[in-house]
């Protein structure tokens, strides 16, 4: 028993410590909220130690991407709106949390929706270019380490990359986070 414990922190060591980085900044990319992120990252961790056994050691990185993709949208989905005590205080309290205490009320209720738009955006894209924009765009990984963990060539992690971005782009579009002029 104690082997088998030496060996799951041994490998939660080799594998998992070294993208902590890149799991808070993937993390603070889905929830963009700092304390939201360390707690989204903290599931993540957990989950990613409880399954450590199972983990076959190939693509570190992509593996542990995936559970903190998959913790929020567990998180997401258990969230249920609630009601406030006070509407005006409870939401210039909420509004204030990561502003520096300055109440944006645009903040308030565009970034929610903007959010919702671009996860409904990478969720209507196919898994073979919804992964390289996770990997690249979310996970900060280079071209070539993502081509390595999809195991693609280069260009064809830079043509996917292309294509899910413009489906995104389009997608926002219809949205209406299209580009605006400026006059």
């Amino acid at each position: 028993m104690e082997a088998a414990r030496t060996d799951r922190e041994a490998a939660f060591k080799l594998y998992v410590v070294p993208e902590l980085d890149v799991m808070y900044r993937v993390a603070m990319s889905l929830t963009r909220n700092k304390s939201d992120a360390e707690d989204l990252v903290q599931d993540a961790l957990i989950r990613a130690y409880k399954a450590i056994d199972r983990f076959d050691g190939r693509h570190p990185r992509a593996w542990l991407l995936t559970i903190v993709r998959n913790a929020q949208i567990n998180r997401t989905r258990r969230r249920r709106p609630g009601l406030l005590d006070d509407p005006d205080t409870d939401l210039e309290r909420l509004a204030t949390t990561d502003t520096g205490g300055a109440f944006d009320p645009e903040a308030t209720v565009v970034d929610p929706v903007f959010d919702a738009s671009v996860t409904s955006a990478l969720d209507a894209l196919a898994t073979k270019f919804r992964r390289p924009v996770e990997l690249v765009d979310i996970g900060g990984l280079s071209y070539q380490e993502a081509a390595d963990q999809l195991g693609v060539p280069v260009g064809t992690v830079m043509s996917r990359l292309h294509r899910a971005r413009k489906k995104i782009r389009e997608h926002l579009d219809d949205a209406g986070f299209g580009r605006r002029e400026i006059n």
